[in-house]
């Protein structure tokens, strides 16, 4: 049995399966991270900070909660921007939003329980293992290439729709959700919330982090695949 995939091509089921587990496993990594990460408490990424303000002065508000309401949202926009290019997998990105948000609920309430962080210096090993953690989750993501969420799918749109490059759209779009996250920051509680030394971190440590895993993923196929080359001379 063969299924379509988001890039066109046709994939065996039992290969989409793998491919699913790999993905779950990576928002499992990425919601791990961010849970380190505001619980280290010296800086969030833009996205969970603006998600933070609000989970802090709305008493129902969790932050696996706030993240899927934000999903939501941008799914919406992706709809409106996407306009007939719109596909029903994109909902799919909906799907793995909820799984987010329980994995980011249940590691947040391990992480709160049981972290002690004493010391500064504590915090921020805190906060570099948990980008660690972030970065590989999205790798694992990304190699699954089996949906995007729809922050990315909205990203993705508009990068479909205006012609720029991708990363200076997300670019934008991190900076759009950092001033939203000052402003009602300010608004609610008279304070900038959440951006700190950490967010600076968090904006470049995790590229380069994933930049890492992918070298070292491709390093390892070349290996793979030179040992293959190898066994099939030795054979002839």
């Amino acid at each position: 049995m063969f299924m379509q995939n988001e890039s066109g091509l046709k994939t065996d089921k039992s290969s989409l399966v793998k491919r699913w587990i790999v993905y779950i496993i990576g928002i499992y990594m990425v919601s791990l991270g961010v849970s380190f990460a505001i619980t280290a408490g010296i800086g969030i990424s833009p996205q969970s900070a603006f998600q933070r303000v609000f989970v802090v002065h709305i008493d129902w508000l969790t932050q696996g909660r706030a993240n899927f309401i934000l999903e939501c949202i941008m799914l919406v926009l992706a709809f409106l921007v996407y306009r007939k290019g719109f596909k029903l997998y994109h909902i799919m990105g909906l799907v793995a939003s909820a799984i987010m948000a329980v994995f980011l609920d249940f590691n947040l309430s391990l992480t709160f329980e049981y972290l002690d962080l004493p010391v500064y210096w504590t915090r921020l090993l805190t906060l570099v293992v948990g980008d660690a953690f972030l970065a590989f989750g999205v790798f694992l993501m990304l190699q699954s290439e089996v949906v995007l969420m729809p922050i990315d799918n909205f990203v993705n749109a508009v990068q479909l729709r205006t012609g720029f490059k991708w990363g200076n759209v997300k670019t934008f779009f991190d900076l759009t959700l950092l001033a939203l996250a000052l402003i009602f920051g300010l608004i609610l509680a008279g304070k900038i919330m959440f951006i700190r030394e950490g967010t600076v971190l968090n904006a470049l440590l995790v590229g380069q982090y994933i930049r890492l895993f992918t070298y070292l993923y491709k390093k390892n196929r070349e290996k793979k695949d030179l040992q293959v080359d190898s066994n099939k001379i030795i054979q002839s």
